[in-house]
This record gives C-alpha cells, sequence and structure tokens, in this order.
C-alpha cells in the first residue's frame, strides 16, 4: 500500500512540474493566452534600419513594457522597415504626436527592443496612428567600421 502511494505521489509530481515547465516557456517566449488585439491598438513606425528587431518584441517605456512589435515589412513606397506596434489599451490618450522611437539594446549584444520616449505636445496618437521621431538601430559592425576607418585617417 505504501509504495503504492509513492507512485501516485510521484507521478503527481512529475505532471505537476511538467505543467510549470510549460507556463515558464509561455511567460519566457513572450506569448501570451489572452488575443492581444483587443487589449491594445495599433501604432505604426517606420525606421530605416531594424537590426535584429524581431515580431513580439518589447516595446517599454521607461523600462516598463507598453507593448509588444506586431510585425516588420518593406515599406513599398518609401523603401524602409516598418514596424507595427501593439499598444497596450492603458497608454492609449498618453503617446502625444512628438513621442520618439528608437530600436534599443538589452546589453551588449542583447536581444533588440523599441523604446519610447513621449514628448510635449497635446494632440496623441490614436488607432493606426504614426510615430514620425524614429531613431535606427546601431549595428555594431557598422560602429566597428566607422572607427577602423577613423584610425586609418591619422
Amino acid at each position: 500500500m505504501s509504495t503504492r502511494w509513492i507512485e501516485i505521489s510521484v507521478g503527481a509530481f512529475v505532471i505537476a512540474a511538467g505543467l510549470a515547465l510549460l507556463v515558464l516557456a509561455f511567460k519566457v517566449s513572450g506569448l501570451d493566452y489572452s488575443s492581444s488585439s483587443e487589449q491594445s491598438y495599433k501604432v505604426y513606425a517606420h525606421f530605416s534600419n531594424v537590426g535584429g528587431l524581431k515580431p513580439r518584441a518589447k516595446v517599454t517605456m521607461a523600462g516598463v513594457t507598453v507593448g509588444r512589435v506586431a510585425s516588420i515589412e518593406i515599406d513599398p513606397k518609401w523603401y524602409d522597415a516598418k514596424v507595427t506596434l501593439l499598444i497596450d489599451n492603458q497608454m492609449r490618450n498618453k503617446l502625444s504626436t512628438d513621442t520618439s522611437a528608437a530600436i534599443l539594446t538589452s546589453g551588449l549584444l542583447g536581444e533588440n527592443y523599441i523604446g519610447l520616449v513621449v514628448g510635449a505636445e497635446e494632440e496623441t496618437i490614436g488607432e493606426n496612428g504614426e510615430i514620425r521621431d524614429t531613431q535606427p538601430a546601431l549595428v555594431l559592425e557598422d560602429l566597428i567600421g566607422k572607427f577602423l576607418s577613423s584610425m586609418g585617417k591619422n
């Protein structure tokens, strides 16, 4: 009888550990259980270079996540990267029209994300609005190339 109880306890523990690992995997991957389109609104931004930015990357303001990157595509009119951002509804009517967006990197070689800085205008960006002031990603290889070429001139 006690052997049977131990086997059932171990089995329950293994199942609980598997479920905990599954929940952890969903949290780490950035996937959400609920429909994100109901809890957010779309805003667009154009960048000359997105570097290693990927869909589902964080959109932050003052270090706090306020949205996610929904998609990245080439704009056929301007031939730059058109990034679709899903901003949390709690930020609706809080992003001014002079908000700036920059592609930043977590640490030296970490993941890319978008950082927002709100401006001073009273008019706000609504659904399907556009962030006009953008700063492209800094590509480490480009910086090294510029440094080496400037060293060669001396």
